[in-house]
C-alpha cells in the first residue's frame, strides 16, 4: 500500500476577471455559493502576508469544493503569474490536492524535485454567523516550469469550520462533492503527464477507456491524450495544450439536475451516468454532473 499523504481534490481553480458574470453563471447551474472572500498570502515561508490581487467564491460540499478565483486590480499585484495563464482563456488553471500535513508532504514533494517553494502561509476572511474570522491554510506550490497546465498546489486547511460552513452546503441542483478533473495533454507528452502526476500524488494510475486514471481516496485525476478528447468530451474545443477541460461533480439525481439545468436555460450534452455543459456555457471548462454516491 502508498502511504496516501495527498487524500482528495481538495479543490478545482476557475479564473475569471468577471466575478459577477461567472458567479452568476455558476448560481443559474444550481449551485450555492459562499460570498466574496479576498485572499491574503506570502510568496515564502514566513513571509509577511499581502494582498494577492485576488479573491473567490466557493460552491462547497463538506471537504471539496468548486474555487471560483476573480482576479481583481490592474494586475500589477499577481504573486504567483497567473495572469499570463488567463490572457491565453480564461477557465480552470488549478487544482488543489488536500493534504493532512503539510510538512510531510513538502518533504516527499521536494525529495521528487516537484517543489522548492517551503510551507506558504495563506488566509483569508470570511463571514461566519458570528461575525467576520480569519481561515488559515499552509500551502505547497508545485514548480509551474513542472506544471505547464497551471498552478498546482497541495493545501492543509488548518480551521476547515470556517469554510465548509453548513449554511453553503445545499445546492439546488444536487451536488454533493467534486469527483474529478480532466486533464488534456499532447500525445507525445501523455506518458510524461501521467508518470508526473503519479507522482505528485503519490498514486498508480489506472486505465480507463482512452482516460489515464489516477484515483485518490476522494476524487480522481483524468489525463487524456488530444488524439482521444473527443471519444471523452465530444464537440469540446481546445485552446491550447496542455489543457484543463473539465471538471466532474457528484449529484443525488441526475435526472432532476439535468432538469434544473436546462430550465435555466443552459444546453446539455449525455455522458454515461450523467450529463456535461460545455465550456463555452460554464466559463471556460466543461462541466459534468454525475450519479454517484456521496464520499
Amino acid at each position: 500500500m502508498l502511504d496516501r499523504d495527498i487524500d482528495r481534490i481538495d479543490h478545482s481553480v476557475l479564473y475569471t476577471t468577471d466575478m459577477d458574470a461567472t458567479a452568476t453563471t455558476y448560481q443559474r447551474l444550481g449551485f450555492t455559493l459562499s460570498p466574496l472572500s479576498m485572499h491574503l498570502g506570502s510568496d515564502r515561508p514566513g513571509g509577511e502576508r499581502k494582498p494577492m490581487g485576488a479573491g473567490n467564491r466557493c460552491a462547497l460540499f463538506g471537504r471539496t469544493y468548486l474555487e471560483l478565483l476573480g482576479l481583481f486590480g490592474d494586475g500589477s499585484v499577481d504573486p504567483w503569474n497567473i495572469r499570463p495563464l488567463i490572457a491565453e482563456y480564461e477557465g480552470l488553471h488549478g487544482y488543489s490536492f488536500g493534504c493532512a500535513d503539510a510538512e510531510l508532504t513538502e518533504k516527499r514533494l521536494r525529495a521528487a524535485g516537484l517543489t522548492d517553494s517551503g510551507v506558504l502561509p495563506l488566509q483569508r476572511d470570511v463571514e461566519t454567523p458570528a461575525g467576520t474570522a480569519t481561515a488559515h491554510f499552509q500551502a505547497v506550490h508545485l514548480d509551474r516550469a513542472l506544471t505547464p497546465e497551471g498552478l498546482i498546489h497541495v493545501a492543509r486547511h488548518l480551521t476547515p469550520e470556517l469554510i465548509h460552513q453548513p449554511r453553503y452546503l445545499e445546492h439546488a441542483n444536487g451536488a454533493t462533492d467534486l469527483h474529478s478533473v480532466l486533464l488534456v495533454v499532447d500525445d507525445a507528452d501523455i506518458e510524461a503527464t501521467v508518470a508526473r502526476y503519479a507522482s505528485i500524488l503519490n498514486g498508480e494510475p489506472i486505465v480507463d477507456g482512452p482516460l489515464h486514471v489516477i484515483p485518490l481516496p476522494a476524487g480522481r485525476v483524468e489525463i487524456v491524450a488530444v488524439s482521444a478528447f473527443g471519444d471523452v468530451l465530444p464537440g469540446e474545443p481546445v485552446p491550447a495544450l496542455p489543457y484543463m477541460a473539465a471538471q466532474t461533480v457528484a449529484v443525488r439525481d441526475v435526472d432532476a439536475t439535468r432538469a434544473l439545468v436546462e430550465g435555466n436555460g443552459f444546453t446539455t450534452r449525455d455522458l454515461p451516468g450523467g450529463f456535461f455543459v460545455g465550456a463555452d456555457q460554464a466559463c471556460g471548462a466543461a462541466l459534468a454532473f454525475l450519479e454517484t454516491s456521496p464520499r
